[in-house]
């Protein structure tokens, strides 16, 4: 039997003004540009996880160019982002008309399962690594449940997670490989899609398990640059010290997402340097200590840390690890004043990188259920705009109009040339002069 797994790819903007706006600002979507690329890793462990008998098949959408490629599959499984569900959703509906049964999972689907179940045979509901082996075996019987979802909501241990079906790839189509060394945050921040919906806890990898997998990477990919799929790297230091001098030995080149606090410990730092990363993203969310009240679930983190938003950055980059420091546009604390702060705060601190978004109201997420008890989303159920690149709320503080142009006006002088040249050449100049670089 013929199992496909079908990944949905190519995250594209609505908003005809800022696509355009990336044809002449290719630093615009660059970060887009890569998280569309970047192969599904959820779908190479269940191709992990499934017994050798049936035979697997990974796919992203862009690959299904004609009507044959649908009729090929004993079982289809699709993972998607929220902002591709409906195209997921007919795809779906294209092999069930054919009678072949078909899987969704992920955030978005663990979000709405019951929206999912109207277009799929059955809906994975949390973490699938642990309910996988029981639905290949329920297909096999032909008796496949309409939903499947952990006793035990995130109780999966990394530490028995296989190593991604990564030779399932076309080496020459990727040019960054993704690799999970923890999951979950310890932040819960209110507008935040992230894995922390399918489990409370902070997970790690052993490290064993990680060096494996670069491994397997490395026996495809001569010299690969490595993403980690983590919400948040570093929280546990004595455990990522480990990973970092087990890197060392490498020769890799990595990036991964992280908050703030890396800045506080120069051992870490020192071993990211010399274990091959060349960039963390880190959600700083607003230079405004109004925007940031409050997006912060747990403890206002994020508000807390505002004051020490520059010394960090200068930190970090100190060490030859540039920042890629993202904004979120549209937060309930923004007045039109934001648009000008935010690109002086990127000016003046010395960001090698930046990436603007919309505020988001992800399905799942305290924000959408805030925002739609306000009566604040402009088209309920529009997941097609869960671009990060497209307005579908009410700003609290300007019109939907001064959003948009606000946002218009900071890429194009953001992303503009001379913009660009002028962080890099900061940058360089920053690292002739830095002791914590070599």
């Amino acid at each position: 039997m013929k199992i496909g797994l079908i990944a949905m790819s190519g995250i594209r903007a609505h908003n005809e003004e800022l696509t355009q706006l990336g044809l002449t600002l290719p630093g615009f979507v660059e970060r887009g540009k890569v998280i569309a690329s970047l192969p599904s890793l959820s779908l190479l462990t269940l191709a992990a996880l499934t017994p050798k008998k049936f035979e697997v098949e990974y796919k992203e959408i862009a690959d299904l160019k004609d009507e044959t490629d649908f009729l090929d599959y004993d079982l289809v499984a699709i993972s998607s982002f929220s902002a591709q569900i409906h195209e997921a959703y007919e795809l779906a509906d294209r092999y069930r008309q054919r009678n072949i049964p078909v899987v969704m999972g992920g955030l978005h689907v663990s979000s709405i399962p019951e929206e999912a179940k109207r277009h799929s045979t059955s809906v994975v509901i949390g973490e699938a690594e642990p309910l996988w082996p029981q639905l290949l075996s329920d297909f096999e019987k032909d008796q496949l449940k309409p939903y499947y979802f952990q006793s035990e909501p995130g109780g999966f241990d990394l530490a028995d997670a296989p190593i991604p079906r990564y030779d399932l790839l076309q080496p020459d189509k990727y040019n960054r490989i993704t690799i999970q060394t923890s999951r979950g945050c310890p932040h819960r921040c209110e507008f935040c899609a992230s894995s922390i919906l399918l489990t409370s806890k902070y997970k790690l990898k052993p490290v064993p398990k990680v060096i494996e997998e670069i491994h397997a990477i490395k026996g495809i990919w001569n010299r690969p640059f490595i993403e980690f799929a983590d919400d948040n790297s570093f929280v546990h230091r004595k455990h990522y010290k480990k990973l970092l001098r087990a890197l060392a030995k490498e020769n890799l080149r990595w990036f991964t997402e992280t908050d703030l606090s890396v800045a506080q410990d120069d051992e870490l730092l020192g071993l990211m340097r010399d274990s091959g990363c060349k960039q963390v993203l880190i959600g700083l969310e607003s230079p405004r200590r109004d925007s940031l009240d409050g997006i912060e679930l747990n403890a206002n983190w994020k508000m807390r840390k505002q004051g020490k938003y520059r010394a960090a950055i200068e930190k970090i980059q100190s060490h030859g690890i540039t920042v890629n420091g993202c904004f979120i546009l549209g937060l309930d604390g923004d007045t039109p004043a934001v648009f000008e702060e935010v690109y002086n705060f990127v000016r003046d601190s010395g960001l090698y990188e930046v990436q603007i978004t919309f505020m988001t109201p992800f399905p799942g997420t305290p924000l959408y259920h805030r925002l739609k008890k306000e009566g604040r989303i402009i088209r309920d159920r529009a997941w097609e705009l869960c671009t990060l690149f497209d307005i579908n709320f009410l700003p609290k503080n300007m019109t939907v109009d001064e959003l948009q142009e606000g946002f218009l006006w900071l890429s194009k002088n953001l992303y503009s040339k001379n913009a660009v040249q002028e962080r890099r050449r900061k940058f360089r100049g920053m690292l002739k002069q830095s002791p914590n670089f070599r």
